[in-house]
């Protein structure tokens, strides 16, 4: 689990965006505007980019809300990982989940995390490092396991829908999913980072 990367297996940088959900925005002209790669590492052309940046201004203004919904509607798909949240696991139902500052002040926090990823797409080296820790420090959590990061890919979607409301198009949709894609396979790579920093540590193997 990666970042996309072009010019492999043989396919041209266009195929490689398509198959990463790029989108032809030139009413199907083609053209070097609406494929250009500002990074191979990237699967969003530029227009893509300036598209997710522009939308997630709305998001980043109301982080809270949208941080709130998103993990109601994540505990709703998957009441288990109340567990893993010492501070508020014992919030069944969704107004009790919906009016706990414990559970809004760790839904900012995530939020967050998610906002200094998006505004640091112009980089995409800061991008990888800053979620590669993000992904290393939960391999600390008592019980998280790598597979809980996708756990947050519908929910997010919802509340990201939720908070743009008209303004959540196709074409957003779109980008969103390949956006929070990438989010999470790299925050990924980071806690399977951090595990293999742990087998070697402890002389164990290294696959």
């Amino acid at each position: 689990m990666g970042c996309v990367q072009s010019q492999s297996n043989g396919q041209t940088a266009k195929d490689k965006g398509n198959a990463a959900g790029v989108i032809n925005d030139n009413n199907g002209q083609g053209g070097a505007s609406a494929v250009q790669q500002l990074d191979p590492r990237l699967p969003l052309n530029a227009r893509q980019k300036f598209s997710m940046l522009a939308s997630w201004k709305g998001i980043s203004r109301a982080l809270e809300p949208t941080g709130v919904y998103m993990f109601i509607k994540l505990f709703e798909e998957h009441q288990e990982l109340l567990n893993l949240f010492t501070k508020f696991h014992k919030l069944t139902t969704r107004d009790e989940q919906a009016n706990s500052e414990e559970l809004a002040e760790h839904a900012v926090s995530v939020m967050t995390t998610l906002d200094e990823s998006i505004r640091s797409l112009d980089n995409v080296d800061n991008f990888i490092l800053y979620l590669h820790q993000v992904g290393q420090s939960h391999y600390k959590i008592p019980g998280f396991q790598k597979e809980y990061f996708w756990k947050i890919r519908s929910p997010f979607l919802e509340a990201v829908k939720m908070t743009l409301g008209d303004r959540y198009t196709e074409n957003i949709e779109n980008i969103y999913k390949v956006s929070i894609n990438l989010v999470i396979e790299t925050l990924v790579e980071g806690y399977e980072k951090a595990h293999q920093q742990h087998l070697q540590t402890a002389g164990g193997p290294s696959s």
